[in-house]
Parts: C-alpha cells; sequence; structure tokens
C-alpha cells in the first residue's frame, strides 16, 4: 500500500526466496550505474533491495545465488558415488546398499537419488549422443546385427540383418542369416570384405557375445573370443570394440541399421530366402549407393570409386577364414578334441596329448607328430560328436568282440601220399 514502509532486509530475503534477479536487470543495474545514478535510486527504479543491487554492483554482474550449504551426511563421497552409480548402470538402491556395506552409512534412497540426480540426467544424455567423428579411406568397417521378423515362405519368423558400413565412404553390406552366432559373424565380415573387394585396417563393433569376452566399462580393458582374434589375425585387421553400453558411439553402423530395418525391408514379402537376398542386395545397389548421404553430401558409392576402393588392402585371392583352418587341440579324457563346440574323436591312446587340427573344404583332418590320425566330416550343428568306433578299441568295457576262429579246411585226397613213398625217400622205415 502506499506510505508502507518496507524494511529493506526483509525485502533483501524476499529477493533471495522468490529467486535471483534476471540477468538483464543485473546489466541494467550496471549500465545505470555507470550513468552516476546512486544505489538507492536504481533499486528504487528496479524494485528490489538496495542491498541487492550493492552485492550484485560488488560482483561487476550477474551472479548465481547459493543457498547457505547444509552439511551432508554424503560430503567427501562425491567422486565414490559417481563411481558407483556408473558400475551400476543407474541403480541408486544398489549404490544405497554398497554406501551402507562400505562406508557404514545408512540413508534412504530418495538422499542417494537426490544425490546422483545429475548423473542421472548426464547417463542418459550419453545414451542419447551419437559420437560424430570421421575416419580416413579404408581405414574402418562397423559391423552390426538387426534383428526383426519378416514374413518368409509364407511364415512370419525372425531375420538377422548383418549389416557393414564403411567409415569413411558410408557404402553399406547387408546380408541376412537365420542366426547371430559366430559363423554368421564371419561370414558377413568376409561377404563385406569380397563386396568391397577389400580389407579395412579395424573392425568396429559392439561387445557381442560371440566375440567379445570381456570389456570393463571402468578400465574399457577388452578380452576377445580367441577364435574371432585368429579371424582378425588371418584377415590383417584390428578388432575395436565401442564402449559398453554406448551402442551409439558406433554411430554410422547403427543408423545403417535403422536404415535397412526401416526403409529397406520393412513392410515386405519374400517368397523365398533366395528373393529376400536378391531384394537387399538390389536395394543398396540402386538406392544406398546412389542416394546423397545426409552427413557427406555425396553418394556413398561415387565417395568409395573416387576415394575409399584403392585404399582397402587386398583380398590377394584368400579363401574364406573357415575353409581352411589350423588349430592346436589337446585331446579331452573322452578322447575327442573340440571344434565349434563340437568334438571329434581320435585314437583313445592320444588322450592329454597336443594334436593338429585343419579344417578344409568341410573336412576335419587330425594330425599327432606329423602323422594323420583321424579324419572326419565337419559337423555344422553345434554340441554335435563325430566319434570313430575304431578310436575307441582297446578300452575297458568297449573291447570289440574277437573274431570267429577260422577253420582251415583239409587238403584234398588226392593230395595226401603214402608214408612208404617218404620211407623210400629217407632211405629206410622209420
Amino acid at each position: 500500500m502506499d506510505g508502507e514502509v518496507v524494511d529493506p532486509d526483509a525485502r533483501d530475503l524476499g529477493d533471495r526466496e522468490k529467486g535471483m534477479r534476471e540477468p538483464d536487470e543485473v546489466a541494467a543495474m550496471v549500465r545505470l550505474k555507470s550513468l552516476g545514478w546512486g544505489v538507492r535510486r536504481i533499486a528504487s527504479e528496479l524494485g528490489c533491495s538496495h542491498m541487492t543491487v550493492r552485492r550484485y554492483l560488488a560482483a561487476g554482474g550477474w551472479i548465481a545465488y547459493r543457498p547457505p550449504g547444509r552439511s551432508s551426511v554424503l560430503e567427501g563421497l562425491a567422486g565414490w558415488l559417481a563411481d558407483r552409480f556408473r558400475r551400476h548402470r543407474g541403480n541408486a538402491d544398489v549404490v544405497r546398499q554398497d554406501l551402507e556395506r562400505e562406508h557404514g552409512l545408512r540413508v534412504s534412497l530418495r538422499t542417494i537419488q537426490r544425490a546422483v540426480a545429475p548423473l542421472r540426467r548426464e547417463l542418459a544424455a550419453e545414451a542419447r549422443a551419437t559420437v560424430r567423428f570421421e575416419t580416413p579411406p579404408g581405414h574402418q568397417l562397423q559391423v552390426d546385427f538387426g534383428e526383426l521378423r519378416i514374413p518368409v515362405e509364407g511364415e512370419a519368423g525372425r531375420v538377422f540383418l548383418f549389416v557393414a558400413t564403411l567409415g569413411y565412404s558410408r557404402r553399406l553390406y547387408v546380408r541376412p542369416f537365420r542366426h547371430e552366432r559366430q559363423s554368421a559373424w564371419f561370414d558377413g565380415i568376409e561377404g563385406a570384405f569380397r563386396d568391397f573387394g577389400g580389407v579395412t585396417r579395424e573392425v568396429l563393433l559392439d561387445n557381442a557375445k560371440p566375440l567379445v569376452l570381456h570389456h570393463d566399462a571402468a578400465t574399457r580393458e577388452v578380452r576377445f573370443n580367441a577364435r574371432f582374434l585368429a579371424f582378425a589375425s588371418y584377415w590383417g585387421f584390428r578388432p575395436r570394440a565401442c564402449a559398453p553400453f554406448r551402442a551409439r558411439t558406433k554411430g554410422k553402423d547403427e543408423r545403417g541399421v535403422g536404415y535397412v530395418k526401416r526403409n529397406a525391408i520393412a513392410g515386405h514379402r519374400f517368397g523365398s530366402w533366395a528373393e529376400m537376398e536378391a531384394h537387399l542386395a538390389r536395394r543398396v545397389r540402386e538406392v544406398a549407393d546412389v542416394r546423397a548421404h545426409g552427413t557427406t553430401g555425396e553418394a556413398p558409392g561415387e565417395r568409395f570409386a573416387r576415394d575409399e576402393a584403392a585404399a582397402l588392402r587386398l583380398l590377394d585371392g584368400r579363401p574364406p577364414f573357415r575353409q581352411i583352418r589350423e588349430l592346436t587341440r589337446v585331446v579331452g579324457s573322452d578322447g575327442c578334441v573340440e571344434l565349434d563346440t563340437n568334438h571329434y574323436s581320435v585314437p583313445w591312446r592320444l588322450i592329454g596329448a597336443g594334436v593338429t587340427v585343419r579344417v578344409s573344404a568341410g573336412e576335419v583332418l587330425i594330425s599327432h607328430a606329423g602323422a594323420e590320425v583321424a579324419r572326419h566330416a565337419e559337423r555344422q550343428g553345434r554340441r554335435g560328436r563325430a566319434v570313430a568306433a575304431e578310436h575307441l578299441e582297446g578300452i575297458v568295457g568297449l573291447t570289440r568282440r574277437p573274431e570267429p576262429a577260422t577253420v582251415v579246411p583239409a587238403p584234398p585226397p588226392e593230395l595226401l601220399r603214402p608214408l612208404t613213398d617218404y620211407e623210400r625217400l629217407l632211405g629206410g622205415a622209420w
């Protein structure tokens, strides 16, 4: 009301309770002060306490208001909270349990949730973010699988789409599989190399179980599957796994998978598997290769032909990795060696010995000390057993039954001679 006397301190407290002055108001304070206005005149003009004006003028401009701090039971544990929150992938209740077990502090779940709220926003932003980075020609191939249900041969079944994207040109290679096992990864990568006509220096992939045994999110230590390392060595590329739970760091291929699922194949029906393969190849050739890419502004096919094709390492006529492989194995207690989860028998006396396994043209050849000891047809399934009966011969309980004795027939009568003939030959009777 008019004539009402307002306590400046109470008014200043009201300013704090209502929040800070807007930055443009503070800028007006500084400008009016530079024109020679007094503090109280500025406060009256802007409708605030002269103490508020003095505080901003002393700071030289707008400053964030910090309410009086309160001591917290979590004081000094910011680093520990951040580490545990990331380690437990945002599970605040597990963080609360760790806090009680390791630090003896019992707090409510709500207390933990308030403390990690900024971290939760950061994790959410990371999950949405796509890291954009450019690689030189021939340097990187990004690979991934996408899964969807597609009507094939009249039945809607799961189809696993392998998608490979060249990092520089963004050229795509797409191939459908009925599963996502290790053999599909190998065949897909090799198919991409052959389609592009060469090998990149590195292959970037997600943390797929058939390829990556362990990837520590904190230390970024990666342990690849031994056979995948052999595959990478065979083709001469360096494998890289993107950060755990951060598949979007593999942004180019994530978009490639999305493009194939939403644009290239969604809504289609196919009379056969071969028809679907032909459709995907045609779609990549006639659409994906010639459209202007949203990032590069060029057609991937043209960019590939101009800059990237010559930068790839030549294949040199090398056969598929799964066609010719040579490995070392130790014979197990069951008299078999393990290969791709399948078991192949050798003579049981080699149990515990090291043998060389060579896979070629659908056959598994096993040798010991340079000599071949077993040969089997390669099994295409999983966890199968190829056991030859002769490899178990001699094991207690498995000994073969003895062959029946062979009866030698008596010579015919005309071949027998009387004893007197032998007596005359020897010069007398016995």
